[in-house]
């Protein structure tokens, strides 16, 4: 049986929504810190659309509903990273262009955040063993009531 903790899936949550918005992803020379969106905004869509399945089985309360999600979202969150790296370094198709490219545009410290928030969600699904009371074969006493 799987038990979802409350308080750490909101803290995932609220990281997860916020850091593709206001977190710098990419440093272009010319024009500056890029979000997520910014970056690819059908990778932004995407994302948020994961983000509100994540959320909706939460709200639900149905746990495995919401932990699939969560899976789901994690393992967008580690695509979309490789998608946008392998552009970066192969935006052209040429060698020379993408080298000078890769070396004039940087991944940024807000890829951190955006995966501490997919990981914080997978923390907040945690397996619980359930432990059965052991049954009595004495009647019940006059205190027990």
């Amino acid at each position: 049986m799987y038990i979802l903790r409350k308080p750490l899936a909101v803290t995932g949550i609220l990281l997860s929504a916020i850091a593709p918005i206001f977190l710098p992803f990419l440093r272009v020379p010319v024009k500056g810190n890029w979000n997520l969106y910014q970056t690819d905004t059908g990778l932004f869509a995407v994302t948020y659309a994961f983000l509100a399945l994540c959320v909706l089985g939460f709200f639900l309360r149905r746990v495995s509903l919401y932990r699939m999600f969560v899976f789901v979202y994690a393992a967008w969150c580690l695509c979309g990273f490789l998608a946008v790296y392998f552009k970066v370094n192969n935006y052209f198709g040429m060698k020379l262009f993408d080298g000078m490219l890769a070396k004039v545009i940087h991944l940024k410290w807000g890829w951190f955040f955006f995966f501490l928030g997919a990981f914080i969600l997978l923390l907040s699904v945690k397996k619980i063993n359930r432990v059965e009371e052991p049954v009595s074969d004495l009647p019940p006493s006059a205190g027990d009531f």
